[in-house]
């Protein structure tokens, strides 16, 4: 091998996990932001209809966005290729509905703030997983594992000092907060254990937009069955979603948040792998909390030493992120990568060729086709419902502080251009 060759390979991978990184982290900032809707739990409506007004915004948008970035001729033909996967992808979408109905409870049970680092115990979760099954921290040396494991354990840690910081403010009274805690680490341990089809996609070299494509089905049909069984049966559920009609436009876009947060977090999966990735993501935390203290109020009260405490968990989690940021998978690790994606390719007959490829964000789908008029179609209606919606928007009796909103909301988008642009010119979305 030249050494020209061998420059090139590095520096490919090397753009390939610093945008990883960068995935991981845009995926913070927009899953942070998508929780905020569930807030709307406070004014009366049940769990169950927050979580599926949810789960029908992330559906449609995650018909959506594939749609508008890729087309469906390439979701199809990506799909035809690789069959197997559509067994997990749907799996995958029934733990994701199980384990953000859970995440409702815990919000009203003990706020959005305690909430949130109980069910980010998912990244160690996530990380076990991916050492098990999937190569990840094998042959990469102790001072690289020490960086993902250790920076894992701080915004673990991190999290978990701001949870007791915010332990020093009211919490909702008439719920069991030990209902609400037990709600949230299942929630963990589901979201981790979700993370199994994701990197066995990304392998296989299946496209994150193919693979979530099919993951929104599951979800839907697991969320709509728990809905209706704890709703009373149709009438029962109707009613409800009829009840909640006013604020349906805001929970479809937190949806919508959650999808564009999610699917910076599959790239982050695909090119830096769960053990990685889903710690960097959970760098959610700092912007759940930002979004609870600063639009919500959350944290109105908090003492000074809960202020501390905040600042002193911020200051781990940024310091665990910074820590796994710097630990690029090694050519040892990247051999044990490399062992389980010829695993798969001998399992389901895939050509291996293919599978580095993809692996190094290269277009692997052969013959996606054109454009449809489904495509505009698509899209068209998605526009059209959100509009609707729109219109039947009502004030709600929550308190918001419209100013760092604004601002959040502006980060946010900078964000996900930013990463975008990166993710395009890079892989083209691949």
């Amino acid at each position: 091998m030249s050494v020209a060759t061998s420059l090139g390979k590095l520096q490919t991978r090397t753009s390939l996990h610093r945008l990883g990184v960068l995935c991981g982290l845009a995926a913070g900032a927009w899953l942070g932001a998508a929780e905020a809707p569930t807030k709307l739990v406070t004014i009366g409506l049940s769990p169950f209809v927050i979580s599926l007004g949810m789960v029908l915004g992330v559906f449609t948008a995650r018909w959506t966005l594939p749609v508008v970035v890729k087309g469906t001729g390439y979701v199809w033909r990506d799909l035809r290729d690789k069959p197997h996967l559509i067994v997990w992808a749907l799996l995958a979408g029934m733990l994701w509905a199980v384990a953000n109905t859970l995440t409702i409870f815990a919000i009203r049970n003990i706020g959005l703030s305690i909430a949130f680092p109980l069910w980010n115990t998912n990244s160690l979760v996530g990380l076990f997983w991916g050492w098990l099954l999937f190569g990840e921290l094998r042959g990469g040396g102790r001072r690289n594992g020490a960086k993902v494991v250790g920076g894992t354990a701080a915004i673990v840690l991190g999290a978990a000092l701001l949870a007791l910081a915010t332990s020093y403010q009211q919490r909702p009274e008439g719920y069991g907060a030990l209902a609400g805690i037990v709600a949230a680490l299942g929630a963990g341990l589901l979201w981790g254990t979700m993370y199994i089809p994701y990197r066995k996609a990304y392998i296989s070299g299946m496209n994150p937009l193919s693979f979530v494509t099919v993951f929104t089905f599951g979800e839907l049909a697991a969320m709509f069955v728990i809905s209706w069984a704890f709703a009373g049966g149709w009438d029962g559920l109707a009613s409800q979603l009829a009840a909640a009609r006013p604020v349906l436009f805001w929970l479809f876009l937190g949806g919508l948040c959650w999808v564009i947060g999610d699917l910076f977090q599959q790239y982050a999966a695909k090119y830096v792998g769960i053990g990685r990735g889903i710690p960097l993501s959970n760098t959610n935390q700092l912007w759940g909390l930002a979004w609870g203290a600063l639009v919500f109020g959350e944290m109105a009260q908090l003492t000074q030493t809960g202020q501390m405490l905040v600042v002193a968990g911020s200051l781990l989690m940024v310091l665990g992120a910074i820590a796994i940021s710097q630990a690029e998978a090694p050519t040892g690790e990247l051999e044990a990568w490399q062992r389980a994606r010829k695993r798969e390719s001998l399992r389901y007959g895939l050509e291996l060729a293919r599978l580095e490829a993809a692996a190094h964000g290269q277009d692997t789908v052969v013959d996606p086709g054109q454009r449809s008029l489904w495509d505009y179609v698509v899209a068209a209606l998605a526009t059209l419902l959100l509009v609707w919606l729109a219109s039947e928007v009502r004030a709600t009796s929550l308190e918001l502080y419209w100013p760092w909103l604004v601002v959040l909301l502006a980060a946010s988008v900078g964000i996900l251009v930013f990463c975008g642009l990166l993710l395009w010119q890079r892989t083209r979305f691949c």
